[in-house]
């Protein structure tokens, strides 16, 4: 299949475009031309400014592709500047269990339907991330119905050359003896590895599913229980204060992503406990 992917040099997109060429597909990546890739001849390229209007209409008006990838759609006007002016037989776009309000245990893609929420058509600066989505998510499911798409929502996605560095922030701040404030220590919650968020992406290309479609690793973790690993490998105490400097996974309550959905079409996620501390090994340099 032609796959556009828009997105695709940073992170898990790198395993997503890997596992997209591995499965024979012919892929054009959409990004500033500012990041070097390592994909070389395999992949064609264009150069576009994801948030400008006059840049996407440049690059796709009149493209015809048979699943475009969007990794980067924050907003209703980011995928309001794809579908206007490419054309495609399939839609999948990259959105976030921060859509539902709030998650919960066992959340489910019907906790949140889009097509509920009002049609507002904004850019990144007008919303917090969560209400910026789920207004792409309306954008997609209301304006552009007739699309075949679906939306992959992630809960944190974590692994090796994260730019985020949230978990690295814990390993770093018990092994520095640095205070933290944490406000959720003892909750459980979800993640996913970078190299399974880019592999369940590639794989729903060819798959007769549309909607949304929750992908997370199976079990949950809390901070506490990473904040204990840390402390046994390192032999270091974390140090918690209320004025010490807020942890990156604050405010996020107890919840677990239900995947059910991604099972029943073949998909299966690993264990959250069978790599995060390996990765946590990683980062303390073990």
């Amino acid at each position: 299949m032609n796959i556009l992917v828009i997105g695709g040099t940073l992170f898990f997109g790198v395993p997503m475009v890997n596992e997209l060429l591995s499965m024979g597909h012919q892929v054009t990546i959409a990004t500033r031309g500012k990041r070097k890739d390592g994909f070389g001849d395999k992949v064609g390229r264009l150069k576009v400014e994801r948030g400008d209007a006059a840049s996407m209409r440049e690059a796709l008006q009149g493209r015809y592709f048979d699943v475009i990838i969007d990794k980067i759609a924050y907003t209703s006007n980011d995928v309001k500047y794809v579908l206007d002016y490419a054309s495609c037989s399939k839609y999948i776009m990259m959105s976030t269990t921060s859509v539902y309000n709030p998650k919960h245990w066992d959340t489910k893609e019907e906790d949140f339907d889009a097509r509920e929420e009002e049609l507002i058509w904004c850019n990144r600066s007008d919303f917090p991330y969560g209400k910026g989505k789920r207004l792409a998510e309306c954008a997609l499911y209301s304006k552009y119905a007739d699309i075949n798409s679906v939306a992959v929502r992630y809960p944190f996605v974590i692994g090796e050359g994260d730019y985020t560095k949230r978990l690295l922030f814990y390993v770093e701040h018990v092994v520095k003896g640095i205070p933290m404030f944490i406000d959720n220590i003892d909750c459980q919650m979800g993640f996913i590895h970078s190299a399974e968020a880019g592999k369940f992406m590639a794989y729903l290309v060819d798959k007769d599913f549309w909607g949304a479609i929750n992908g997370a690793s199976g079990s949950t973790v809390s901070v506490g229980e990473i904040l204990e690993y840390i402390e046994e490998k390192t032999g270091k105490v974390a140090i918690l204060s209320p004025d010490g400097e807020p942890a990156p996974y604050n405010g996020e309550p107890e919840y677990s992503i239900n995947t059910e959905k991604a099972k029943a079409i073949g998909f299966q996620f690993s264990n959250v406990k069978d790599w995060i501390y390996q990765l946590l090994d990683g980062y303390i340099g073990l």
